[in-house]
């Protein structure tokens, strides 16, 4: 089992600056590094405070590969929609090399109605964007000159620079949470998956891996390949009565956060995103008891952790946790607390 860490701002001002949280992620990017987890990921999102202090993971990635030498770097996830395909090429190109090839690169199709509004773009192109955008960036990294008539970009004759130190491309990643067509279709194309358990429920997460190994096996890719990550929130302390004390305002200035990024799902209608209304229902009902009952986060003592590991691992099959260690809020010294109980009494269980 390999093991990852989730950057993925949620807080406010008052809890501390974008500038210290950052600095606080370099911190804990590094010592993971030491302490031989495999990947460090951060998303794109935008406006709110769910998520909006990282509008571009590339930047934040090319910081920490260059203070880390083995761990990967993840996009989780950039957004076609929002970006041209030639330069998030390029730009995605210029990480894989300032890492030495040691990138992970993640696509989502965004989900936030505001996120849309501003930049324009109709959430009902969202799949087709999403794909035609993948399309154009693995033509790029792959073919020496590339001439593209599709239906949002077109252009002749473009020879990319710089290449990507991974041959034939680094791996791909598809994000999705509520979708089961995106799952389908990455499996088809060969792609890895990024799942997110506490934004529905587990039972219907489990359905969705298993129509992304199912499509994986028919599309004839090799047995066994395909990757799972999943994104989990983390608070491990030495009594379960400390870490779910400890856990519960943060988890509840996540949901606060989250809550107000999606709330205007309740006016507003996607033919793509169907299923989106009941899942911010879900999210505004969300407690530290909910997703503990549901086991949908990983609160507890290291003893408890390895428990609820063996449980995803059962309902998913193989995947790599991406633990969220310092979501809502939490300072940097109950983040590493985390982190070093993590790896030295839970990941020595696991990795075998």
């Amino acid at each position: 089992m390999k093991f990852g860490l989730n950057f993925f701002p949620s807080f406010r001002p008052s809890d501390y600056s974008t500038a210290e949280y950052f600095a606080q992620c370099l911190r804990l990017a590094e010592r993971a590094d030491q302490l031989g987890f495999n990947s460090v990921k951060t998303v794109e999102h935008y406006f709110f405070d769910y998520g909006g202090h990282s509008p571009n993971p590339i930047v934040f990635l090319a910081a920490v590969a260059a203070r880390t030498t083995r761990i990967r770097p993840i996009t989780g996830a950039v957004i076609p929609a929002f970006n041209h395909p030639v330069k998030l090429a390029a730009e995605l190109a210029l990480l894989d090399n300032l890492s030495n090839g040691r990138l992970d690169v993640g696509f989502g199709r965004a989900f936030i109605p505001r996120e849309f509004e501003v930049f324009g773009v109709s959430m009902d192109e969202s799949r087709a964007r999403f794909e035609e955008g993948i399309d154009i960036v693995t033509r790029l990294w792959t073919e020496d000159r590339v001439s593209y008539e599709g239906k949002f970009h077109q252009f002749r004759d473009v020879h990319l620079k710089p290449r990507p130190v991974q041959k034939p491309h680094p791996p791909i990643w598809v994000a999705s949470v509520a979708s089961v067509e995106s799952f389908v279709w990455a499996g088809r194309r060969g792609y890895n998956v990024m799942v997110v358990p506490y934004a529905g429920s587990m039972a219907k997460v489990r359905d969705m891996v298993r129509a992304y190994r199912e499509a994986w096996h028919e599309a004839g890719h090799a047995p066994g390949a395909e990757q799972v990550q999943s994104s989990l929130h983390c608070y491990i302390a030495e009594t379960r009565r400390e870490a779910v004390e400890g856990a519960r305002p943060r988890v509840e200035r996540y949901i606060e956060v989250f809550s107000e990024a999606v709330s205007s799902w309740a006016s507003h209608e996607a033919t793509q995103y169907a299923s989106y209304g009941k899942m911010v229902e879900s999210i505004a009902r969300t407690t530290i008891e909910s997703m503990l009952r549901d086991r949908q986060a990983l609160i507890g003592t290291p003893e408890e952790v390895v428990e609820e590991l063996r449980y995803h691992r059962e309902v998913f099959g193989e995947f790599e946790p991406s633990i969220q260690i310092n979501f809502g809020g939490i300072g940097h010294a109950e983040a590493s607390r985390t982190l070093e109980l993590f790896a030295s009494r839970v990941m020595p269980k696991l990795k075998g």
